[in-house]
């Protein structure tokens, strides 16, 4: 999507957003990014894949122990091929304002 093109988008959606006249634009950029990050992460999955997460999230209502062992094992896997180490450190890298060393984006490197 071009510059342009984004922001206008957050232009139209501030404009219908009471709340949102208030924000920075600097704030309003940041937050879109991480969720355009978020939203790679979780399409990482596959639908049904996606589906089954929610399913287990909702079973589970936040408690592992409504989950049996099985589920909690599927939902682990499930959350670790989306990757969520390296969203948090690309979603830090994106708002640091100085470039921030591969290691802490990425982490520690497989031996």
């Amino acid at each position: 999507m071009p510059a342009t093109a984004l922001v206008r988008t957050l232009a139209r959606a501030a404009a219908k957003a009471p709340g949102i006249k208030r924000l920075p634009v600097v704030k309003l950029l940041a937050a879109a990014e991480v969720a355009v990050l978020a939203r790679d992460h979780v399409q990482r999955l596959t639908p049904p894949e996606r589906r089954r997460v929610l399913e287990l999230v909702r079973i589970g209502r936040g408690r592992p122990s409504r989950l049996t062992q099985a589920d909690c094992e599927e939902l682990s896997a499930l959350v670790a091929k989306a990757e969520p180490r390296l969203l948090a450190g690309e979603a830090i890298d994106a708002l640091s304002p100085f470039p921030l060393p591969r290691r802490l984006v990425y982490g520690r490197h497989a031996r």
